[in-house]
């Protein structure tokens, strides 16, 4: 596929010659023009040369969306760009207040990153997907007359102040107004340390949106430029807002952590000193997920703390936590009764507390690798407590696999044939064991996720499936040989369980590239 350079693609749209390449009377329908491109009244947050392509993510017609986009790629728009304008139409329309809305936003560049493993002919699969649930999403909540997010007044800010807490300070109080002029004073501000601001208040509480928001609208920032992080930050910071304002109304006490992370940090004086670089060995990794796996939160929070204190390396620690989090998907006997939509009985996609916690593990592991000090040490004691507590929920013994099925096959290609037959027949457990085999006999890891990702490509996966399968492939690179499998085998198992639900607009998108839906028909 040829690909344009940015700087020409943005001097083709801010000069208008998008609404010329969709002709008039298309640009007409879609209520794009200059003029509106361009519009900069009132407090209105705008964007620039890209306006016009995130404009166009607002306000397509959802039966036209897919042809317009395939137009764009084929006219030679990067799949990048086309991401990094949903991503500014998504966090411009719902400023992270909307459940599907900021699911959408958490698998942009998961669907960024599935589309660079996917052949040519079928790489822009994963794009359309998740763009087709965007403009669906963001024209349900109403467009561009109900956005969240609007200009800041950098004129109104509050000073010198330390940001970061100040930020939490306001969000505890569920204080809009003080904190959007903190975001406001954070304008010009490199996006690291606007990112490492904002880890205060995410800090405050645990859960997966949170945090998982967070992690990626810091990946996005590459995308969407320099210039937009505090805009993509800022739906973390109203997340937590909204959190405080439900706790408040609802007369709830003041979350655990608030006392409990500051105590640890001066407790064990973990900000005194520089991070060590021990390493741990596999048996001291499984122990430590173990005590993770069951303990309380706080607890678990406390391991942590002290195994940094021993010199272990923080990501050691977060190594333990992401190998915990499987462990919850692995022993997960599934839901209990039938739920919402395709989550049935026996399922594990979606919100399940496997997938969950392996999320936001991954989560708080990337953000403790990028951020400063204080953040990274804070992110692995919080990982720690986001991780543990979950175990009675799960069974203590591990969800039995159909090992007895697959334990006499020797070869790769009938394994991987025997995990799509269970996926497809929706078989968990058959799944997870063929995968289990195949890394057995010493299988690529390759065929494995060419396999899987043809299932977190065209399910919807209660709007989770491309979310799981970057964090799996993200944890798989990141943990030890020994143990990595294990994600996989978590990954199958999932994929079995959101079968039999394509995504909203997949079959339209293949059709349109010309290429197969590779489902049974």
């Amino acid at each position: 596929m040829q690909r344009k350079d940015r700087r020409e693609f943005l001097a083709r749209v801010g000069s208008g010659m998008l609404v010329g390449s969709l002709g008039t009377a298309l640009s007409g329908d879609l209520g794009i023009s200059v003029a509106h491109a361009d519009d900069d009244s009132n407090d209105r947050l705008t964007f620039g040369d890209m306006e016009p392509l995130v404009a166009l993510m607002q306000e397509t017609p959802l039966n036209r969306l897919q042809r317009v986009l395939i137009n764009e790629i084929d006219g030679g728009t990067d799949l990048s760009t086309l991401i990094a304008a949903g991503s500014l139409a998504n966090a411009r329309t719902f400023g992270g207040h909307d459940y599907v809305g900021f699911h959408t936003f958490m698998a942009l560049t998961p669907a960024l990153e599935m589309a660079a493993e996917l052949p040519a002919e079928r790489k822009a699969l994963p794009i359309l997907k998740v763009l087709y649930r965007n403009t669906d999403r963001i024209q349900q909540f109403g467009g561009s007359s109900s956005e969240v997010l609007r200009k800041l007044d950098a004129h109104k800010h509050d000073g010198n102040r330390a940001a970061g807490e100040a930020l939490q300070a306001a969000t505890r109080k569920a204080d809009f107004e003080g904190a959007e002029r903190i975001m406001a004073s954070l304008q010009g501000e490199s996006p690291a340390k606007i990112f490492n601001h904002v880890q205060h208040p995410v800090q405050d509480v645990v859960n997966v949106h949170r945090v998982v928001l967070t992690w990626r609208a810091w990946l996005a920032i590459d995308l969407v430029g320099a210039e937009h992080a505090a805009t993509l930050l800022r739906q973390s910071v109203r997340f937590c807002l909204n959190s405080s304002k439900n706790r408040i109304r609802d007369g709830r006490s003041d979350p655990e952590l608030w006392t409990l992370l500051p105590r640890l940090l001066d407790e064990y004086k973990l900000l005194d000193k520089p991070p060590g670089d021990r390493r741990g060995d596999d048996d001291w990794i499984e122990e430590l997920a173990w005590t993770f796996f069951q303990s309380d939160r706080s607890q678990a929070a406390d391991a942590a703390a002290q195994a940094l204190v021993a010199g272990y390396a923080p990501d050691q620690v977060a190594e333990a936590m992401s190998i915990a989090a499987n462990l919850l998907l692995l022993h997960d006997p599934g839901r209990s009764k039938d739920g919402d939509g395709d989550k049935v009985k026996g399922t594990v996609h979606g919100a399940s507390v496997g997938v969950h916690a392996s999320d936001a593990a991954n989560a708080w592991r990337n953000i403790a690798r990028v951020s400063n000090h204080r953040n990274t040490v804070a992110s692995v004691l919080v990982g720690a407590y986001h991780t543990a507590g979950q175990s009675p929920h799960v069974r203590r013994e591990r969800w039995p696999l159909k090992m007895d099925a697959v334990e006499s096959i020797d070869d790769a290609g009938k394994l991987l044939a025997e995990t799509e037959r269970a996926i497809q027949n929706r078989d968990q457990a058959l799944a997870a064991a063929a995968v289990s085999r195949y890394s057995e006999i010493g299988g690529s890891p390759r065929g494995a996720f060419d396999v899987l990702l043809k299932y977190a490509t065209s399910e919807d996966g209660a709007l989770h499936a491309e979310k799981y399968y970057r964090t799996v492939t993200e944890e798989f690179a990141s943990t030890r040989e020994s143990m990595r499998w294990r994600h996989l085998v978590g990954l199958a198992r999932v994929s079995a369980s959101e079968f039999g639900t394509p995504a909203p607009g997949y079959r339209e998108a293949c059709e349109m590239l010309g290429v197969d839906t590779q489902r049974p028909s």
